[in-house]
């Protein structure tokens, strides 16, 4: 397939022999037993247990979907523990606009996942021909459109979404997340059968089997009143819904990197290309759980910090709680390792010498006048989503350092250490923002294209001067 050369202004010169960009950090637990403690204080061996627990043999992505829908349903308890708190001075309305934006945010990316799944446990809606089991005390009657035949709708038993809807401090908010959900799997085969319309009559999914919401709901802290005082910190169950949230849309990452890696190397651009813009609104999700930190109690949350012995090493190598989940850090890592993979996705092999011939091909494939056909069909796209998840990345860990400030004190989050301390003596989360671009190659082509067209322009409109 022919391509148009660039033109000779483009500074891309053959002895341009790039330098190897500094080694990224590898971003690793500092202290096991830091990690370990706060292991047992999630219950993450508990947890991990019912993501990893296979309910449906057949379906290929239910590793994928099942932690996503588990932390959609740790919300909805969330959603029952702030507005149940007893405290006058708990910012319950704030907080609740942010648990039902951060809802929909969640039903924005389950639908994504759930896009083309043919393998979901379903219940089919005319199964019954319209008649209510007894065993099912949930299940609504539905009239389809158009239709004279009954069907029968299963609602979720176990949910807690049904029942924040019949509870009359939540009920608004329990039914904007409804219509999210209706609104979001329109694209998808089936509806979740959380008590949304479900106006297209579609199959529901299995949701208590897939989900089990009672055993998820059974894992709570453990921390017993303080045996003094009997005061019970309201915070302790924010804090840890918070990041049972966060673990379990971690695990789901962690299984839609597997899937994006697999797509890549059977040469799917389009599908990869897809996964990865799916893995970075969960990076910006993810942002959104840490948010929440900002609407505890200064004063009961650093004495629950203080009862859980949360703080930063002396030394600084533990600068933060984030580098005491080993499934974070494993999806950093992950993510960051994406750049081993543009010159598969390109079809060049990378200079040893460190030349720019993936640099250059990068620029062919954005310059070609048919890019994005043939053979090319959805590379510009998937190479665009892979800086894109490198910007998300880059905002959540700044965006926790902010949290962690706002939080804790500006002392905690050692905000200005990169300032006047060598690069080898900084804490990992400070490192990150010295650290070079995760794609070179990509940058350097955007950059050298981008010249090529200032200098392009500026040549056509000579004549058109003159005159």
């Amino acid at each position: 397939m022919a391509t148009t050369k660039l033109s000779p202004l483009s500074p891309v010169r053959p002895d341009d022999k790039r330098r190897a960009p500094a080694a990224s950090v590898l971003l690793k637990v500092q202290d096991s037993s830091a990690a370990e403690a706060y292991e047992q204080y999630l219950r993450l061996p508990e947890l991990s247990r019912l993501w990893k627990g296979a309910c449906c043999p057949g379906w290929t992505d239910e590793g994928l979907v099942k932690p996503a829908l588990q932390a959609l349903e740790i919300t909805f308890r969330f959603v029952s523990v702030a507005l149940s708190d007893p405290r006058g001075y708990a910012s319950r309305r704030e907080l609740a606009r942010r648990l039902e934006s951060l809802a929909a945010r969640e039903v924005e990316v389950v639908a994504a996942l759930c896009e083309g799944d043919r393998g979901a446990p379903l219940a089919e809606l005319s199964a019954s021909e319209g008649v209510l089991p007894r065993e099912r005390s949930a299940s609504e009657v539905w009239q389809l459109p158009g239709s004279a035949a009954a069907v029968v709708c299963h609602v979720s038993e176990a949910s807690l979404l049904p029942r924040l809807a019949a509870w009359d401090k939540s009920e608004t908010l329990a039914a904007k997340i409804k219509y999210a959900i209706e609104s979001q799997m329109q694209g998808c085969a089936f509806s979740l059968g959380l008590g949304e319309p479900n106006l297209a009559g579609k199959p529901v999914l299995e949701y208590d089997r897939v989900v089990q919401p009672h055993e998820l709901h059974a894992l709570k802290p453990r921390v017993a009143p303080e045996p003094k005082t009997g005061y019970r910190n309201r915070e302790n169950e924010a804090l840890f819904t918070i990041h049972q949230i966060l673990e379990s849309w971690l695990c789901a990452a962690s299984q839609l990197l597997t899937r994006l890696n697999k797509r890549i190397e059977a040469k799917d651009w389009e599908a990869a290309a897809s996964d990865c813009w799916i893995l970075e609104r969960i990076w910006k999700l993810l942002a959104d759980i840490e948010d929440l930190h900002l609407l505890m109690d200064p004063d009961d949350f650093l004495r629950l910090k203080s009862q859980l012995a949360i703080r930063s090493a002396p030394d600084g190598t533990d600068a933060s709680f984030c580098f005491r989940t080993r499934a974070l850090l494993h999806a950093a890592n992950a993510t960051r390792d994406i750049k081993k993979l543009v010159p598969w996705v390109i079809g060049v092999e990378a200079d040893p010498n460190g030349g720019p011939r993936v640099q250059e091909a990068a620029m062919r494939l954005y310059h070609g006048r048919r890019r994005g056909e043939g053979e090319d069909a959805g590379k510009i796209e998937l190479l665009q989503a892979f800086q894109a998840v490198e910007a998300a990345v880059r905002r959540f860990f700044f965006a926790y350092r902010q949290v962690v400030a706002a939080v804790c004190g500006t002392a905690e989050a050692s905000g200005n250490r990169a300032l006047f301390v060598p690069a080898e003596g900084m804490d990992p989360l400070s490192q990150m923002f010295l650290e070079p671009p995760y794609f070179p190659s990509l940058d350097a082509a955007k950059t050298f294209l981008a010249d090529y067209w200032v200098q392009h322009m500026a040549a056509a409109s000579v004549p058109s001067g003159r005159s």
